[in-house]
Formats: C-alpha cells, sequence, structure tokens
C-alpha cells in the first residue's frame, strides 16, 4: 500500500498551486504574529515610561504589550489546569500581571515579550522540520512510465506495484527501489549513499527510487512499494529520531512544574496566613507581589540566554549558523563525533591528481571528454585547462555507461575506460590506437585544514572521531588515513548511519554527526547534535541539522563546540549570581520586610548583571579562544 504523504503528493501534481513562499508560511504562523506585536508594542511604550511622560501614552502599549503576548500561553495555561497541571508559562503570565497590579509595568512587559518570542521560535522550528520532511519526497517523481506487452503505460508512482517494470530514460529520476533488467547506465545516487561519483547500472544491479538516470536508459523490476522505498523511509526515520528528543523537552518540563507549583504555593501562602492571622490587607498582599516580582525567574533566564545568544551571534559570524540557543547549549556536551566523508572530509568534486604516461595523454584525454557531463569527465578537461592544454575538438563522440567513452581525435581513436574494483583512487585509462598510453588518477580533495579538524574534535572530546560514509571501504581508508581517523565504517546506507549513531548513545555517548547530503539527514536528526556543511548540502540536511557551516570550513566545527562549551561555564556562573541574588531577596522578603523599590532594584539589578556577564561572548577574543580550543 502507498504512502498517504505519497498519495497526497501524487494527487496534487503539475497542476497545483506553488507551494507558499517562507514569507507566507511566517504569516500562517499565529505565535510569529502574536509575539511581534507584543514586542513592538513594548518597544513603543519602553522610552515613553522611562521618560517620564504621562500614563496616558504608554498604558494602552503596555496593555496591548500584554494582550498580544499573553493571551495565548495564558489560554494554554487554563487549558492544562483543567488537566491539573500547573503550565510554567502561566506563572510567568500571572507574575507580570501581579507586576502590573502594583506599578511595574516594564517588569512584566519583559516576562511576557521573552516568553511569546521563544513560543514563535518553537513552532517556527516546528513548520520548517515539517516542510523539509516533505520536500523529501519530491526527490522521487510523481510519475512514472511502466512498460506491460510492449506498450509504454503512464502511471502514478503511488499505483506502481512489486513485479511492475518501468522504463527510465537518460535524465530521469527512478521512480522505485528495484533491479535493472536490461540496460547500462552510471545513476547518481548521492541523495541515498553519499557517493561523490555515479555508480555504473547494468543487468541485475539494485537501484533506488529519487538517484538520478545518467545518460543511458533502463528498464527496471520494482521490488518494493513506494512506501518500503529507501527514500520512504529516510523520511520515516528523520521524524522517528527526531521524535526521540522528546523526554528531554519533558524532563524540562517535570522542573517547570515542580518551580511553578512551589512558587504560587509559597505566594499564596504569604498572603493568606498573614492576613488570617490578623495582618493588614493591602500591606500583606503587597509582601505577597513582592514575592512573586522577586522570585520570577527573569534573572534565571537571562542567566541562561545571554552567553548562549551571544555565542550564536559569534559562531554566526564565522560562518556557523545555530539554530537555536538549545543548541548551543547541547553542542558543549557531546562526547563522541561522527564524520561523513564526501562533501564533509572532502569537497565532494573529484580532480585529477596524477597522469602518468605520454605527456599528450591529458590534451588528447580531456578533447575526448568535453562533449561529455559526468563528473570525471569534467575533472578531466578541467586539469586540462588548469595546466594550460588546448583542448581540441572531437568527432564520433560514444558514452558507453559504466564502461567509458570513446571519439576521434585528429584523426586518431581516443578511448577512456576506468578501472574495476575498489580503488582508493579513481583510475582512468586513456587507450589510442588501441593502445594505452597513460593512466589518469582522480580522487575526491580532502578539504583544506580536515587533519586539523580532526584533531582538534579528538582533544575536545578525548575520542576519535569516526568516519561514517556510504562511500566504498577503498575511498574511505585514503580519506581516514589522511585524517587520522581509526574508526571507518563504509558502504553505509542512511539506516545503516543511524543504527550506529543509537548504538553509542544507547551506550551512554553524546554524539555529535556531520555531514551534508540527504542520506545523512537521518543521522543528523537521530543525534545528540547534528551539523550540516552548508555549501553543497541538501536542503533536507540543512533543514535537519540544528547547525549549519555556511561557509564549509571544518575548522569552524571543533571551534563552535568550544566556544559551546565556554558559554555552558558562564551560564553555570550566571546561575549561581542569579540563584543567590533570588534567593537572598525572597528571604529577606520572607523573614523581614524587603521594601518593594529595594526588592525591584535587587531583581533588576541581578538581572543586568548576569546580562552582562553573558554578553562577554560577543568579543572577537571569544571565537579565537574557541579557534584555540580554549
Amino acid at each position: 500500500m502507498a504512502s498517504p504523504v505519497l498519495e497526497a503528493r501524487t494527487a496534487a501534481s503539475a497542476d497545483a498551486a506553488p507551494p507558499p513562499s517562507r514569507r507566507a508560511r511566517l504569516r500562517d504562523l499565529p505565535e510569529v504574529r502574536w509575539a511581534a506585536l507584543s514586542a513592538l508594542a513594548f518597544l513603543l511604550a519602553l522610552p515613553l515610561n522611562l521618560a517620564g511622560a504621562p500614563a496616558w501614552a504608554w498604558g494602552p502599549l503596555y496593555a496591548v504589550c500584554y494582550a498580544a503576548g499573553g493571551w495565548e500561553p495564558g489560554w494554554a495555561g487554563l487549558q492544562a489546569l483543567r488537566e491539573k497541571s500547573l503550565d510554567v508559562d502561566l506563572l510567568m503570565v500571572v507574575a507580570a500581571i501581579g507586576a502590573a497590579a502594583i506599578g511595574q509595568y516594564l517588569d512584566g512587559g519583559l516576562l511576557i515579550v521573552i516568553f511569546a518570542v521563544s513560543g514563535a521560535l518553537e513552532a517556527l522550528a516546528t513548520r520548517r522540520t515539517a516542510d523539509s520532511v516533505r520536500g523529501l519526497l519530491d526527490l522521487a517523481p510523481a510519475r512514472a512510465v511502466r512498460l506491460r506487452g510492449g506498450a509504454e503505460e503512464p502511471v502514478d508512482v503511488a499505483d506502481l506495484r512489486v513485479g511492475d517494470t518501468v522504463l527510465v530514460r537518460p535524465g530521469e529520476r527512478l521512480p522505485a527501489d528495484g533491479t535493472v533488467l536490461d540496460g547500462a547506465s552510471d545513476v547518481d545516487q548521492a541523495t541515498i549513499t553519499g557517493e561523490s561519483l555515479p555508480a555504473a547500472k547494468t543487468t541485475g544491479d539494485e537501484v533506488f527510487a529519487g538517484t538520478l538516470n545518467g545518460t543511458g536508459a533502463l528498464r527496471v523490476r520494482v521490488d518494493k512499494d513506494a512506501a518500503d522505498s529507501v527514500i520512504a523511509r529516510i523520511v520515516a526515520l528523520v521524524e522517528e529520531a527526531s521524535a526521540t528528543k522528546a523526554p528531554t523537552q519533558l524532563f524540562i518540563e517535570k522542573i517547570e512544574q515542580r518551580y511553578s507549583v512551589g512558587v504560587v504555593v509559597a505566594t499564596l501562602a504569604l498572603f493568606a496566613i498573614p492576613l488570617a492571622l490578623g495582618a493588614d490587607f493591602t500591606s500583606t498582599l503587597l509582601r505577597a507581589m513582592t514575592f512573586m516580582i522577586v522570585a520570577s525567574p527573569c534573572a534565571v533566564v537571562l542567566a541562561t540566554m545571554p552567553p548562549l545568544l551571544s555565542a550564536i551571534a559569534t559562531a554566526g559570524r564565522h560562518g556557523v549558523l545555530v539554530k537555536s540557543a538549545v543548541v548551543m547549549e547541547r553542542l558543549g556536551a557531546v562526547d563522541r563525533v561522527a564524520l561523513d566523508k564526501t562533501g564533509t572530509l572532502t569537497e565532494g568534486a573529484p580532480r585529477v591528481t596524477r597522469v602518468d604516461g605520454d605527456p599528450e595523454a591529458l590534451a588528447l584525454a580531456a578533447a575526448a571528454e568535453l562533449p561529455s557531463e559526468h563528473p570525471l569527465a569534467r575533472a578531466v578537461v578541467a586539469a586540462a585547462r588548469a595546466r594550460g592544454l588546448t583542448v581540441l575538438e572531437a568527432h564520433d563522440f560514444v558514452s558507453v555507461p559504466g564502461e567509458g567513452v570513446r571519439a576521434v581525435v585528429e584523426g586518431r581513436e581516443v578511448r577512456l575506460r576506468r578501472a574495476d574494483g575498489e580503488h582508493a583512487d579513481t583510475t582512468v585509462e586513456v587507450v589510442v590506437d588501441g593502445e594505452r598510453i597513460a593512466v589518469i588518477e582522480l580522487a575526491d580533495r580532502l578539504r583544506d585544514g580536515a587533519p586539523e579538524a580532526v584533531a582538534a574534535l579528538t582533544r575536545l572530546t578525548g575520542t576519535t572521531p569516526t568516519l561514517l560514509t556510504g562511500d566504498n571501504a577503498g575511498a574511505a581508508g585514503r580519506v581516514a588515513a589522511q585524517t587520522g581517523i581509526t574508526d571507518v565504517r563504509a558502504g553505509l546506507l542512511p539506516q545503516d548511519k543511524v543504527a550506529a549513531v543509537r548504538e553509542w548513545e544507547q551506550a551512554g555517548s553524546r554524539v555529535l554527526v556531520v555531514g551534508d547530503g540527504v542520506n545523512d539527514a537521518p543521522a543528523l536528526a537521530a543525534a545528540h547534535t547534528g551539523i550540516a556543511m552548508g555549501r553543497a548540502g541538501s536542503d533536507l540536511a540543512l533543514e535537519t541539522a540544528d547547525a549549519v557551516v555556511v561557509r564549509d570550513e571544518l575548522a569552524t566545527v571543533p571551534a563552535v563546540v568550544a566556544l559551546s562549551r565556554r558559554a555552558r561555564r558562564l551560564v553555570v556562573q550566571n546561575l549561581v549570581i542569579a540563584g543567590t541574588c533570588i534567593g537572598a531577596l525572597v528571604i529577606w522578603d520572607l523573614v523581614g520586610h524587603l521594601p518593594l523599590p529595594l526588592g525591584v532594584a535587587g531583581h533588576e539589578g541581578s538581572t543586568v548583571l548576569v546580562g552582562l556577564n553573558g554578553l562577554r561572548l560577543l568579543r572577537e577574543a571569544a571565537w579565537r579562544k574557541a579557534t584555540a580550543g580554549e
């Protein structure tokens, strides 16, 4: 039975309306609209309030801020109360209203804005992840050509069944997982295996849905329904792995629940008990409201956020996009790293590394390869031009998938054929008029700084990174030897990478996965933290990953891990400062008489102090220290 998602996508075929733009999708999120309105009203009211303008000038603006940012969490909190659960967001709304009730409109507005913006960011992240997973299904075509009785029959991919035979023409994507019955071609399956070069496919070879056929036509027997294809399993793996992060969120909610209950109980007790013993109503209410103000977690929130947000800003200036403060905090906790090969440790494109034989061979090879669009052909032509060689015109060009090309150059027949087997390098033989005159070796070039980045990650985590790749063992071993990696796992499909990550995490490790392709997306989602290489990375990898290396500089990966660890240390410092100040003010209010202005001053003072401490990571020196591994 076909996947419901695939069926829905098939039904909305070529004549469907185009997908909404990113701006339109943002407008569709009510959390974003309410948070923006709340923040705008607060920013307009703040200068008027501080400048001493009359209340009628800034009062309505604060009211808009409270209503826009507080109604949704407040309503959600009331709904949670019906389920006998106390939401911390409701506590913040109550604290904000309490602050306003005793004239502290600014404090209450700040609380409202912080939590409204947080909710909007969470909703936006959820929407983008869902869009990216749905977008992956577009790799598989919506239509296929089924062969029956020698006739071609266009059908929806969702209607294909196991045993059907489909025709895949040059340049088309494979509609299903299956086996080649007839034909030969080079198939680009980087989306599935991460291989840097197209794989030669002929009769009996396995092919995958969503991969791109090369220059030859293939007849393929469908071996799996659409819902069971590798590409569909990747979608399922991403969704499943993303859902496995929920227990951490549940743990945080338990902490919030206990804190909320404790503050509410303490506030009510502080009001009800003295009142029952005959205390003055106004002074008792004022004391309880003062307690609500000084016990509110503003300082705790700012104790955590400025270091992490400053680290995010600093990382962003140096080409690393960290998607949230939670991610920045998690990066510092990793103790094991798994690296993809193609496009991560390497540049992802082959280059000529050696020409052994006749000096004229490279020019002849480039002439023969010039009409071809194969990555190896482009590499040979680029190498010839880089060395100043003249690329002559070729005639009678013929490409034989899986074997090579032949052409006539200045009256001589030039053939190029790739050697068989799992080689560390790709070897191409140049044959002129039946005589082999040279051998050209090509390899995917190692990224600049890759060995240094591996060494830095080893120092930070105490464990040498592992290489996880869909490429062959020979190519993987060569890259591992060049970078100092000793643990190599080659020939992996996406689910194999996920299995390796889960094995480590079940053993207690916190794994960082660094990759760039669609085939890396499930592992990126399953890991404690995932980083995608951005320049050539697939859309799904970029959306699934927790952070993106925008400039493709691998050295920034250990740097951002080191920066995260420093941010975590500052968070601990700030929590100690904030906890000490809040604790002192609460105790003062409980055992003595804390004047409201002094309570507000102490509360805001601790907030400013921890905020300034966290902003230290904005300095350029913070990145230099992170790059040095400090």
